[in-house]
């Protein structure tokens, strides 16, 4: 995806940020009150989530299943956890989410089914325009995130936007995920390269 500006007539764009967001196309994140209330509510929602869980864990089991865009059964996490746009984020049957989980940004994030994420995990989905003043300017696009079935996150683990993980494949404490990672290997490091194969 080219990063350096959105295209002249991007201003004119009638759809709504939102929209736009959704479409991977360029918008302005900063100046749609609509975006900012969203991103408010669901941040909001993380926050009674980690309030409720200890006095009431059904309760913010619930929270946390309204809140996603889907979530599949037997999913399992541990607040806090963090998330820009709670309907972005689909997870699935059997998945486990460690404490200090961060989704960041509009773009649709995916996690496959009995993926394993290790604490403080970070997913960055936006990227904002390598122009300086486009970037002064707020403008951004979001690129998807995919974790496919069987992945095991270290702690402290950051994936990038555009990466995907494929399945079984195991990403090393701390490393950061900046290109997608084939099935059935393990991963460490900055950026993160393949150490091992697991097939």
């Amino acid at each position: 995806m080219t990063l350096s500006a959105p295209p002249a007539d991007a201003a004119d764009d009638p759809r709504s940020e939102h929209d736009k967001m959704v479409a991977g196309d360029w918008y302005r994140y900063r100046l749609d009150p609509a975006l900012a209330e969203m991103t408010t509510s669901t941040q909001r929602t993380c926050r009674s989530i980690t309030e409720l869980y200890d006095t009431d864990r059904p309760a913010a089991e619930q929270m946390f299943r309204d809140m996603l865009g889907s979530v599949g059964e037997g999913v399992d996490f541990r607040p806090p956890l963090y998330l820009d746009y709670g309907t972005r984020l689909h997870v699935g049957d059997g998945t486990f989410i460690n404490a200090d989980f961060l989704a960041l940004g509009g773009g649709r994030v995916t996690i496959g089914r009995n993926v394993l994420i290790g604490p403080s995990a970070r997913i960055y989905t936006p990227q904002h325009a390598m122009d300086v003043e486009a970037r002064r300017a707020g403008w951004e696009r979001v690129e998807p995130v995919t974790i496919e079935d069987d992945v095991w996150l270290g702690g402290n683990v950051v994936v990038l936007p555009g990466v995907t993980i494929g399945a079984r494949s195991v990403v090393g404490a701390g490393s950061v995920v900046v290109r997608d990672v084939p099935s059935d290997v393990v991963v460490v490091g900055n950026p993160a390269r393949v150490v091992r194969s697991l097939a």
